[in-house]
Parts: structure tokens; C-alpha cells; sequence
């Protein structure tokens, strides 16, 4: 058998083992991540914001820094990785659409139309294939590395576009790596 075929049978196995446990990971709370900027948002401007903060949301970008000082501005209950983690999900997924801004406003809430956050797309997506512990939450990388490991054959067809790409890098590169003892047993394999 060639060493293609080889990979790739193993990939299929590893993939249905892996599926057999997403119904127990799925059972598992991933509160013991760090929040992603999607809930940060929430708590800092809550789940109907103002007409005033959804015209700033929909301005020009900003980008992390000026999200930073507007931030802080605010006076927020939020400790600095919190802080860093929101103005990178800020600097990455405004200025809203104005479809989201609508939508919002039809909803009567914004949370179901915001771009998911890097804690999101990492519960979501990659423990379909991987260890969230071995494959992520150990892992210790700058921006750029985080961003070419979507280079990878592996990583490289994943459903996800370039801003949920840079999204997820922008939280890994403030939020990881974990320490071990922070992550439950049950996802430490």
C-alpha cells in the first residue's frame, strides 16, 4: 500500500474513533476555556446595544490598539487577556455589516447574528478531527504560526473563511497555551 493510502486510511480511522466520542465531548462545558470575544462583547454591551454603539460597531475598523483605548474608556469590569481577547475580536469582525445591524434590531438582540468567536470555532471545529488538548489548548505559538498551521494539509480545506481564520489566531496567540490543570481530565487525551 502506498504511504498516501496509508495516511489516509489512518486519518478515516482516527476520524471514526473520533466521531464515536464527539457525543461525550459535546456532554462536556467548555466554560473552562477562556471566554471568547462573542461573550465578552455581550457582557461589556449587552445583547441589545444602543443605536449609538451599533453605528460605532458598523463604522470604519478599528483596529486592535483603538479598540483597546475605546475599551478602556469604558471602564469595564474586564481583566487584560479579557480585554485584549475582545479588542482583537473587535479589530477582526467590525465594522458589522449592515445586514447584522439589522437583523439585530429585527431581533430584538445581537448575539445570534455576531461572528463567532475563537473559542467558538476551536470547541466547534477542531475536536471533529483532533485532541482539543494535544491538538490546541497545549499549543504555544505566535500569530504568524497560528495562522500557518491553516497551511497544513490537514487545516488547509477546513470550512471556515479568512476572518474566522484570523479570529481564531488572534484568541489562540492571547489565550493559549492552558495549563494542564485547567483543563478538565475528561478532554486531557
Amino acid at each position: 500500500m502506498r504511504r498516501i493510502g496509508r495516511i489516509r486510511l489512518a486519518a478515516m480511522a482516527l476520524a471514526v474513533v473520533l466521531m464515536g466520542l464527539l457525543p461525550a465531548l459535546a456532554q462536556l462545558d467548555f466554560d473552562f476555556m477562556p471566554k471568547g470575544g462573542k461573550t465578552l462583547f455581550l457582557e461589556v454591551f449587552g445583547a441589545a446595544p444602543d443605536q449609538a454603539t451599533l453605528a460605532e460597531m458598523s463604522a470604519a475598523g478599528r483596529g486592535e490598539a483603538e479598540w483597546s483605548e475605546a475599551l478602556a474608556a469604558r471602564k469595564t469590569d474586564l481583566g487584560e487577556k479579557e480585554l485584549r481577547t475582545l479588542a482583537a475580536y473587535l479589530a477582526v469582525n467590525t465594522p458589522l455589516a449592515p445586514e447584522t445591524v439589522d437583523a439585530a434590531a429585527k431581533q430584538g438582540g445581537i448575539a445570534p447574528t455576531l461572528p463567532p468567536d475563537g473559542r467558538e470555532l476551536a470547541w466547534y471545529r477542531c475536536q471533529s478531527c483532533h485532541s482539543l488538548f494535544a491538538g490546541y489548548l497545549t499549543q504555544d505559538r505566535d500569530l504568524q504560526g497560528w495562522r500557518n498551521m491553516f497551511l497544513s494539509p490537514f487545516h488547509r480545506n477546513l470550512p471556515m473563511s479568512e476572518q474566522e481564520r484570523e479570529e481564531f489566531s488572534h484568541y489562540s496567540i492571547i489565550n493559549m497555551p492552558m495549563k494542564i490543570e485547567d483543563v478538565p481530565e475528561d478532554l486531557r487525551f
